[in-house]
Order: C-alpha cells, then structure tokens, then sequence
C-alpha cells in the first residue's frame, strides 16, 4: 500500500497526518493497523502520532478528526495535534473558513486560525470545559473533584490533580520538574491501576514571572515535547490551587502556549503554533 502523508509539528508534538479528502486515500483501519510501524523513529517516519482528516460525521461540523497513539492505541484527541489539523485542511484548500468546527472522540472542537498571507501562522482552539470530577478521568475512589490529593507510589507520595480535557491528565506540582523525575514518576502513574484507562502525567513548577514550566509523560506514547490538552489541564489544575491567573502561559520543551479559562466553569481556549514539516509518500 501506498501511504501519502504530511510530518506536521505542534512546539515539537509531531504527526503524521493522512489526508482521507483524497481520492484513493486508505481507509482508516488501514492506517491505525500501521501507526506503531509509522511512528518509530528508528524504522519508520517518526512521530507521537497519526492524525486522520476525515469528512464531517457529526452535524454542524466541518471536520471530523481521529488519532492513534505510538502504541496503536486510540486517543480521543490532541490539543497540539488539532492546530495541525486546522493548518492542514485550510492549506490545502478543504476550506475557506477561518473558523471551522471539528468532531472528534473528546467532542467538538471549535478553531480560530490565525493567517499571514493566507497562511495559518497560528490556531486558537475553544477546548470546551474541563471536567473535574474523579469519574471523569476516570479514577477509583469517592465521588467528587481529585485536588491536591495524596497519592502513594513507587514508596513515595506526590500530591495529585486530575483534569479531564476529553482525555485524562494528572498534574503534579513540584518545586522543580525534572527529566529524571517525569521519566520514574510518569510511566509508574500512567499505568497504576487506579486509572483503569490509563493518563497523561505532568510535572509542573511555577516560575518566577508566574508563568508555569512543565514536563509531560503521554498515555501511549511516554515523553513527548509537548501536549495542548495537558497545558490546558495544567493550567485549570493551577487556577484551581490558586497559583495562576485566568491567563496562563505554560512553557514545554517544544514551546509555549497561552491557555484562558475564566475559573467558573466555561470553556478553556488554547493558542499556539502548527507547522507542515515536509510531504512524502511511503510504501507499507
């Protein structure tokens, strides 16, 4: 099989994004059977991901959108991985808009693209509304929020947040986030069974400026540069404990994104960068 393909970026979360706009594209099966082939890095294209642009399957939207994890696993969704999206399918003339609205298995996604000579330089994404509740991750234990709650690992105790974005994320805050302590801590809480679907992890400090740095361990794909929906759980997880603002600029290796959220309950918005790498095809 001949696979098209574009290598897409969001601050260093990278993809392979498969066009099924095109005619005699592969169907989604085809591509989710190879996204652990495609996505290593030593014997395949590379990537934290494989995003599907499919034609609307939900009314009042203009896309529909499908992701799988390094692992083959199917994630609900990608905050840095939908900028790509927006840049791909307004770049290669799937739309006029500069506002489209896009399905995917973590609900409706809402984009703003921001354009310097008809190209997409920047997205702000309505990311909808947390959810806060243990269920939501989901988590085992009690009824009610995860905030600031004890949690005994690996001989240690952390103290934990749980957001959901669509997709589950657990933040802890620590005095400095380091890769010797994301790389122990993340795999050990990603796959505790307590959270029987498994969860994204993220180490965060506050810095100086009041901006927050964080490392990221993703479910089903470990260390990653980046990730949109857990800068926007990070940054609700911050409000919520009293350390930021209703604006929040989170630093990731990759880059930095703006995260707002008015901390009664709304929608959270993100904004931040995509870019197309390259093009290519290859044969499976």
């Amino acid at each position: 099989m001949t696979l098209r393909f574009a290598k897409m970026h969001g601050i260093g979360n990278d993809f392979v994004v498969v066009d099924h706009l095109e005619p005699g594209a592969p169907s989604v099966e085809q591509v989710a059977a190879h996204a652990v082939a495609l996505c290593d890095r030593h014997t395949g294209v590379g990537a934290d991901g494989i995003l599907c642009v499919l034609p609307a399957d939900t009314p009042g939207t203009d896309f529909a959108y499908r992701m799988f994890n390094p692992d083959g696993s199917e994630a609900e969704m990608c905050g840095n991985g939908i900028r790509c999206f927006g840049k791909w399918v307004y770049e290669q003339g799937h739309t006029t808009k500069t506002e489209i609205s896009v399905g995917t298995k973590a609900g409706i996604k809402v984009l703003a693209l921001e354009l310097r000579d008809k190209i997409v330089t920047g997205v702000r994404v309505d990311m909808g509304p947390p959810r806060l509740d243990r269920a939501d991750l989901p988590m085992d234990g009690p009824d009610g929020p995860v905030l600031d709650e004890p949690f005994a690992i690996d001989n240690t105790t952390v103290r934990i947040t749980g957001v959901s974005m669509g997709n589950p994320h657990v933040v802890v805050f620590v005095d400095q986030a380091t890769d010797a302590s994301i790389n122990r801590l993340g795999p050990l809480i990603e796959t505790d069974p307590r959270f029987p679907r498994r969860t994204n992890v993220h180490e965060v400090e506050k810095c100086a400026d009041g901006s927050l740095r964080m490392l990221t361990w993703e479910r089903g794909a470990g260390r990653t540069l980046a990730c949109g929906t857990g800068a926007c759980a990070v940054a609700v997880a911050a409000q919520r404990l009293g350390l930021v603002g209703q604006r929040t600029v989170c630093h990731l290796p990759g880059g930095d994104l703006v995260i707002e959220w008015d901390g009664k309950g709304g929608n959270v918005f993100m904004t931040g960068p995509a870019e197309t790498v390259f093009t290519a095809t290859i044969e499976l």
